[in-house]
């Protein structure tokens, strides 16, 4: 596999992940169309090759035979050429590239949408980097007053309804901003950093502050952009989320607002240096688009994998936060329990 397309396949890229497909079928319906176009390219010239050949001598009277030094075509790596299968040793032939090696970045549930990175080749060792990295992620978060359910989707079995005439823009931004800083809070505690130091100073003048070990989803910025009830639209930057704990936010910021929520939609608009701008759409899911998505994202991803996987960050085992966790994140998503102004 070392041809000149193949060798422009190596990197990350983003796609636009629609509701309703799961990140597996995309995948794999990536991978199928890079392979269609890597066979449906012209294969290259066949490289030369020196074989003796025999032949008469030159100047011999009686048509002596001798070997000489030619170069001929080789046809061993055409696609119409048969090959032994060492497995099963019986010749084949067909196309050139049967397999190419696709990875997923941080992946969006079947009912989620939105910015989506994907690795080729050697690329999907940058995936890694992404994730031990711990960038944040851009979501927008729609939510509908008056029910709940069971698995606080719109579509989940209802659990109860709820009047919500007594919910004003002002009492949800409260709420949001209580959200916000009891999770900034949390951040600094799993960051392991002292922050009376000049280099924690420095990460978090240059916004590097980051948990340097597992943790639960954390959230640095979180506004309404949308207030007409029953409906609003939040916007999340978070980290070490779930589609599912995300939906839970919703649910439990109806039960803060003395009434109930469920989530109608969930759309990451930005993973790390990846947004929507640079999300290619399901008809550019082809091997000229990807190439050139590839090429055009490669510089941001060097520089800011570079910036974001500094050595002075600390790895060390981080100290148990001040109040309770569970193992799938705090006690409530929101982390009220000791308040904003803890």
């Amino acid at each position: 596999m070392g041809s000149a397309g193949l060798s422009r396949l190596h990197g990350l890229f983003a796609v636009y992940k629609p509701p309703g497909l799961k990140w597996k079928h995309l995948r794999d319906t990536v991978e199928l169309q890079l392979l269609k176009g890597l066979n449906a390219r012209k294969p290259p010239a066949p490289k030369q090759r020196v074989r003796f050949l025999l032949g008469p001598m030159e100047g011999s009277e009686e048509k002596e035979l001798t070997l000489t030094a030619t170069s001929v075509p080789s046809f061993i790596n055409h696609p119409l050429v048969e090959k032994m299968d060492l497995v099963c040793f019986f010749p084949v032939c067909g196309p050139a590239f049967a397999h190419l090696k696709v990875g997923v970045g941080h992946r969006l549930d079947a009912q989620a949408s939105g910015v989506l990175v994907l690795g080729v080749g050697h690329g999907c060792r940058l995936l890694t980097d992404m994730y031990n990295a711990h960038l944040t992620k851009d979501y927008t978060v729609r939510g509908l007053l008056g029910k709940a359910t069971d698995d606080f989707r719109e579509d989940g079995r209802l659990v109860e309804k709820t009047t919500y005439d007594h919910v004003t823009r002002e009492k949800l931004d409260r709420i949001l901003a209580v959200i916000q800083g009891s999770h900034q809070k949390a951040l600094v505690m799993y960051s392991n950093l002292d922050l009376k130091t000049q280099e924690a100073y420095e990460m978090a003048v240059r916004g590097l502050i980051r948990p340097m070990n597992k943790s639960p989803m954390l959230i640095t910025g979180i506004r309404c952009l949308y207030f007409a009830p029953p409906e609003f639209l939040l916007e999340v930057q978070c980290m070490h989320e779930t589609q599912k704990e995300l939906r839970k936010l919703v649910h439990e910021i109806g039960l803060e607002l003395k009434t109930t929520a469920v989530c109608t939609q969930v759309r990451r608009t930005r993973d790390g240096f990846f947004t929507l701008d640079s999300a290619l759409l399901r008809t550019q899911w082809d091997l000229t688009n990807i190439q050139d998505a590839i090429r055009a994202a490669t510089p941001q991803v060097a520089a800011e994998l570079e910036k974001s996987l500094s050595p002075g960050l600390d790895t060390k085992q981080l100290p148990s936060p001040g109040w309770s966790w569970d193992s799938q994140g705090p006690s409530s998503t929101l982390g009220l329990e000791r308040g904003a102004g803890q």
